[in-house]
């Protein structure tokens, strides 16, 4: 039986694009106003790269820019982000608390496997009270490789699991999944894209299909056990 769910944040559980627009803003124009930064906002790169870690995100976006500035740069990006949480910009997609609790009910254990930062999300689970459905809450910062597939690894060893699966929007969560012999369930949303939900097992458009995925992945294991 498939009895935990690992769920990405951003562009899964959380709608990062309420507040990530704002944020980028806020920080390209501070780094306009000390004049390490010439052109417009490049929100469109980021959408296309959302998923991977920030320290990624800061060498792509601004490669000709010292490793100091960087990390500047994601200091202030991040606290940008932390005031528009407070503020109440951002949002949970629809269904999530109704599907986290049908999840407990269902004696399934929830966690958290993002490419964030700890304090970040800590943030979002805070705000939005996750911490009443989620068992634990993990950060990239945890494994040195910043690779989720690393990260999901050390959840399933730390919590002894067995069968799970892994619900994301990005090619990130689906190979964290294969690689670590679990179902990968895409989510069509905000920034998923079409070639990497392909390589998913399954797809949603809203989470409250995970229902029906996961009473499939239930029915596939009891077949599988009856045909050993």
């Amino acid at each position: 039986m498939c009895k935990a769910l690992i769920f990405d944040m951003d562009g899964t559980l959380f709608q990062t694009d309420k507040i990530l627009e704002h944020a980028l803003d806020d920080t390209f124009n501070h780094l306009r106003s000390q004049n390490l930064y010439p052109s417009a906002t490049p929100i469109n790169k980021y959408r296309e790269i959302m998923g991977v870690p920030l320290p990624t995100v800061w060498k792509i976006l601004l490669p000709n820019h010292t490793d100091v500035v960087r990390e500047q740069t994601d200091a202030y990006f991040l606290t940008r982000l932390i005031e528009n949480i407070r503020r109440g910009r951002g949002a949970l997609y629809p269904h999530v608390k109704e599907i986290f609790s049908f999840l407990k009910e269902k004696y399934y254990s929830i966690f958290i496997a993002s490419n964030g930062l700890t304090h970040y999300l800590n943030e979002i689970v805070d705000y939005y009270q996750l911490d009443e459905w989620v068992t634990e809450t993990f950060s990239i910062q945890q494994v040195s490789t910043l690779d989720k597939a690393d990260l999901v690894k050390a959840i399933i060893e730390k919590h002894g699991i067995k069968t799970a699966a892994v619900v994301g929007d990005r090619l990130s969560d689906i190979h964290a999944a294969k690689q670590n012999g679990l179902a990968a369930i895409g989510c069509n949303f905000d920034f998923a894209r079409e070639d990497e939900l392909a390589q998913a097992d399954y797809v949603i458009d809203d989470m409250i299909q995970l229902k029906d995925i996961l009473h499939q992945l239930n029915k596939n294991n009891e077949d599988c056990m009856e045909a050993t």
